[in-house]
């Protein structure tokens, strides 16, 4: 337990300085000439790139252990942004937003591989899930605002400085407080409910249709985080950003808080979570009457039931093995959501509300949840 304090720790100061980026990337790219086709290209690019760098996590951290990657990752990403700081043309961004993609696409797949192997029940991987959410959501709270606050202060060259320097150091920190995972012992017996299938030694798999619902998640987080920054042309109005940011934190931190939450079943947490999701960006699609804070917050609330339950899921449809592969699946699945959001919005933004785009995406993906239970002899086991 004393490792997963350190890991949080470290987490919360990485996710801080990655999140503080959030709301001024996009007015950067402005400032550089970059129209908003451009910006939506770059921000997919970001994500794409996550690509190899999952699949190569996926059989890397089950092989060589979690900390490597973890140390790695954040070390890469603060040198990249250090050169970031430098840049003169979006042409030079974009190349640096895509390699920085491919280096912290190792950090997720390492963190989550980490904590899943040092719970000891069902009950205890669930809390630690949850836990991550927490500190991600802690940090993300109050980062955005202070990422705006900052560039508002200091400018976007040595705001970058700075958030690239506090990478490099919790990078240091990572390689001396944190143990290697590579040997800890498997609790995947305790951790995962008992099954015909893991108790005869068949190896089980975790059925493709599950990973529609984080495509569709960061599809729909890809258009906002494309979408909110374009109201930033002033300094007030980056700050207004940073703070809308915050609020969508602030929600998903008030639900990963309700830890009874974890008693019940992660598919159905993630079914209804998803639902609830795809009728928020509805409302904002149709301009509702509701104020966008409220909306954001709501948000904020339905990805807190999502992503812990969604975490828990794939462990138990994992059969408890191979944690670095299921969660480099599930970052792949992320990154290209990711990258598809921001692309259509940027180039269909003008015909079609993005938000209506992101609520389509998630519907889809809660009309083909239910039918992983067929295509897959575990989840069957689980669930009926």
């Amino acid at each position: 337990m004393k490792t997963a304090i350190w890991l949080y720790l470290f987490l919360f100061v990485a996710f801080f300085d990655l999140h503080a980026q959030y709301p001024i990337l996009t007015p950067f790219a402005l400032s550089l000439g970059a129209a908003p086709s451009f910006i939506g290209l770059m921000m997919g690019l970001y994500s794409i790139t996550h690509l190899p760098g999952n699949l190569i996590a996926g059989y890397s951290v089950d092989r060589y252990g979690s900390r490597l990657f973890i140390v790695c990752s954040l070390l890469l990403a603060g040198v990249v942004l250090l050169l970031q700081a430098q840049v003169s043309n979006p042409w030079q961004l974009l190349v640096l937003r895509s390699i920085s993609g491919f280096v912290l696409a190792f950090l997720s797949p390492a963190c989550m591989a980490m904590l899943a192997k040092m719970a000891r029940n069902q009950l205890e991987q669930g809390k630690l899930m949850a836990g991550n959410g927490v500190v991600h959501n802690l940090a993300s709270v109050v980062s955005p605002a202070a990422g705006a606050f900052l560039v508002a202060q200091i400018g976007f060259t040595h705001a970058f400085y700075l958030l690239g320097w506090i990478l490099i150091v919790v990078s240091l920190c990572a390689m001396l407080f944190l143990h290697n995972d590579k040997d800890a012992p498997d609790n995947s017996a305790a951790v995962v409910p008992d099954s015909s299938a893991a108790a005869a030694g068949v190896e089980t798999t975790v059925p493709w249709l599950i990973y529609t619902l984080p495509v569709a998640m960061a599809c729909a987080q890809g258009i906002l985080s494309f979408e909110l920054p374009l109201m930033a042309f002033t300094s007030d109005a980056l700050m207004t950003t940073g703070l809308l940011f915050s609020l969508v934190s602030f929600g998903s931190l008030i639900t990963l808080s309700m830890f009874f939450l974890n008693r019940y079943s992660p598919y159905y947490r993630s079914l209804l979570g998803a639902i609830c999701l795809a009728l928020t960006y509805f409302l904002m699609a149709a301009h509702s009457e509701l104020p966008l804070a409220i909306m954001l917050l709501l948000l904020g609330m339905c990805k807190g039931v999502i992503f812990p339950a969604l975490s828990s899921l794939l462990i138990e449809l994992s059969g408890g093995k191979r944690y670095g592969r299921t969660f480099s699946i599930l970052s792949i699945a992320f990154s290209i959501g990711a990258f598809l959001g921001p692309l259509l919005a940027g180039q269909l933004r003008d015909s079609i509300s993005p938000y209506f785009i992101a609520f389509i995406a998630l519907m889809l993906s809660v009309m083909i949840l239910p039918f992983h239970r067929t295509g897959s002899a575990s989840a069957r086991t689980h669930f009926t």
